[in-house]
């Protein structure tokens, strides 16, 4: 996986964007009808879901907010949401 990659994990006709990467986790965007839909990879856990938070304070369609957002994942301010997690399919890595 590389940033610019495109991946179908909802099946949906409009890919997400591989946005931001590191070690453990990929940030994917798609825009749909102008609204960014985003989705975390939490490559180590095989998972992906959105931001725990109440109150997004990220803006997807910007890439700076995409880099604090990763940011704030690998130093543990942000984690993912346990309500929204989907299990990845074995070929993603």
């Amino acid at each position: 996986m590389q940033i610019g990659d495109k991946l179908s994990l909802d099946g949906s006709k409009i890919k997400f964007v591989v946005k931001a990467l590191s070690a453990r986790y990929a940030i994917c965007v798609k825009n749909q009808f102008g609204r960014a839909v985003y989705t975390i990879i939490d490559r180590k856990e095989r998972i992906r879901s959105t931001n725990n938070m109440v109150f997004n304070s990220y803006d997807y369609l910007k890439q700076e907010d995409i880099d604090k957002c990763l940011q704030d994942l690998e130093n543990g301010d942000v984690g993912l949401s346990m309500r929204n997690k989907y299990k990845l399919e074995d070929w993603i890595k």
